[in-house]
């Protein structure tokens, strides 16, 4: 499977094909709202914005699974983003990422990417070229700045 063989559920439970993102560079992102790293929503919506013109796309898929760090509805986490950090990028229901009941596209993700295995903490984040190739996984302690020049080569 490539990664545009998967479905996610909307945040409004209606189903989004991947595939309507191919031919776009993506950086898929678990996320919370009360964690640490919940700062990293500003650069997220600043990579976005700078670069979405050009075919970039940021997909934030909430996760309470890290200390209960986002404990609100799908709707009450699109609220919170969008007016603390007034963040315009796709957001999709909350999921697990780990586990037994870890999202399908994240086991995928976790499968086929440099480091393989769990996803350790809140904002790791997967950049994916236009082709639909996994090119880097990054830990929640490198910044959305830091990731912004492996982001201009791929576009």
């Amino acid at each position: 499977m490539k990664i545009y063989d998967y479905q996610v559920k909307n945040v409004d439970g209606t189903k989004k094909d991947l595939q309507d993102y191919q031919g776009k560079v993506l950086l898929i992102v678990n996320t919370a709202t009360h964690c640490g790293f919940t700062p990293q929503y500003k650069g997220l919506q600043s990579l976005y914005l700078k670069y979405k013109d050009k075919g970039f796309e940021v997909l934030d898929f909430p996760c309470n699974q890290f200390m209960h760090q986002a404990p609100e509805s799908d709707q009450g986490i699109a609220s919170f983003c969008e007016l603390k950090y007034q963040t315009t990028f796709p957001r999709f229901s909350k999921i697990e990422v780990n586990g037994d009941k870890a999202d399908p596209l994240f086991v995928y993700l976790k499968a086929n990417s440099n480091p393989k295995g769990s996803i350790k903490w809140n904002f790791t984040k997967f950049l994916i070229d236009r082709d639909g190739n996994i090119v880097n996984r990054y830990s929640s302690l490198v910044t959305p700045e830091k990731i912004e020049n492996d982001i201009i080569n791929l576009l």
